[in-house]
């Protein structure tokens, strides 16, 4: 199989899927460098963390009685911190379909030793999401982003429920819309849709979640990094900016740029709007080819983000797993020598195949580039077996 090499590149060959690719247009020059080489705790840190507090309610929708914090630690940290805070108070239902579910479960069982019922699913598939307890708490990924799989809404959790929901939303947030009411706890780190740099994470906690932390204390001890409370209160300072360890100021003004440009879009509509359009372009690739296909079958529960694929072609499947994982990194090294794509093998711990990042920072006229060139990539690697 032979296929001629595209003559035209993807502008922008970013489709990792974290970090994920820097908004269209950005430089550094258009970053607010003031704050940098000041205290985060000087009126114009504080300042600029609050401010990038207001830009993402005003975003996403966060009622107004929910709580929003800049935490340590990526998306990791955020969940972390509300697990190891709230949780033992009742039975908790954790729900995984890829890896990192399978890592607040290690969490769950194994650290904390929960009383805890594990729902499964095999990657490309979703756990049974009406046999939530509502007497329980739920531990969940909204969006699997080494699955390609989400949850097609929140209508499966009771509105009358007993227990909390955390809701790891870290690939999902600003690219699918929420049912905030449904949600307790909300995880997230900038570096995904929104391109931001690594290393913080936010952390968004309704009333419920507030109780929940102020009337239970957790029978473990909590390392700083994870105290949101101060003398049996929620510490408000951390939700008003006041964060609980040092962050890059520079990491900050780069958020704040990105909410300033979704906002020049026309807001969250806008975003999800440009994922949805991202998603479709790379889905009719992958109807008009043979060789691959989404590693979730069902359309309902596919994301429009970390769009997962695998490699369907007979010959490439007879190779055993560690065959077909070289496959791919051929297909990898090829795409990174030309300049045509780079990080898109899927995660480590999921089945071989490809990852592509639709998510908002992405421009749809990349996608459509990006076909043709996965197409000759599969021929050069094919080649080799």
């Amino acid at each position: 199989m032979m296929t001629q090499k595209p003559g035209a590149l993807p502008a922008r060959p970013t489709f990792s899927s974290g970090p994920c690719a820097k908004r269209p247009g950005w430089s550094p020059e258009n970053l607010n460098l003031s704050p940098l080489g000041r205290s985060h705790r000087s009126s114009i840190g504080k300042a600029r963390l609050k401010e990038a507090i207001d830009r993402t309610r005003a975003l996403l929708g966060v009622p107004d009685d929910y709580r929003i914090g800049i935490v340590p630690a990526s998306d990791t940290g955020a969940v972390e911190m509300a697990m190891w805070s709230m949780l033992g108070a009742r039975p908790v239902d954790m729900l995984a379909w890829e890896s990192f579910g399978q890592g607040w479960v290690t969490d769950a069982v194994k650290q904390l030793e929960l009383e805890a019922r594990v729902l499964e699913a095999p990657y490309g598939e979703i756990a049974d999401l009406g046999a939530v307890n509502p007497e329980h708490d739920v531990v969940f990924t909204w969006n699997g982003t080494t699955s390609g799989v989400r949850v097609p809404n929140a209508d499966w959790v009771a509105a009358d429920r007993e227990g909390i929901t955390i809701c790891d939303a870290t690939s999902a947030i600003f690219a699918q819309p929420l049912d905030w009411l449904k949600l307790d706890v909300v995880t997230y780190s900038w570096q995904k849709v929104l391109g931001g740099e690594g290393a913080h994470g936010v952390l968004i906690l309704s009333p419920r979640a507030v109780e929940r932390l102020e009337t239970y204390a957790p029978p473990r001890p909590l390392p700083k990094l994870f105290r949101l409370t101060k003398g049996g209160k929620l510490n408000e300072s951390i939700f008003e900016g006041a964060t609980i360890n040092t962050p890059s100021m520079l990491c900050v003004e780069d958020y704040i740029d990105a909410l300033t440009w979704a906002d020049s879009l026309g807001g969250l509509e806008a975003l999800h709007g440009r994922a949805d359009s991202n998603a479709a372009m790379l889905g009719a690739w992958v109807e008009n080819t043979d060789w691959v296909d989404f590693l979730c079958a069902e359309p309902s529960i596919r994301s429009n983000t970390s769009v997962c694929l695998k490699i369907v072609d007979p010959d490439v499947l007879r190779l055993d797993e560690a065959g077909q994982r070289t496959f791919v990194k051929s297909m990898e090294k090829c795409l990174a020598a030309e300049g045509a794509a780079f990080d898109i093998g899927s995660y480590r711990d999921a089945p071989p195949g490809l990852r592509i990042w639709c998510g908002a920072t992405v421009e749809t006229s990349d996608i459509e580039m990006l076909g043709p060139w996965l197409d000759w990539a599969f021929a050069e690697a094919k080649v080799e077996i």
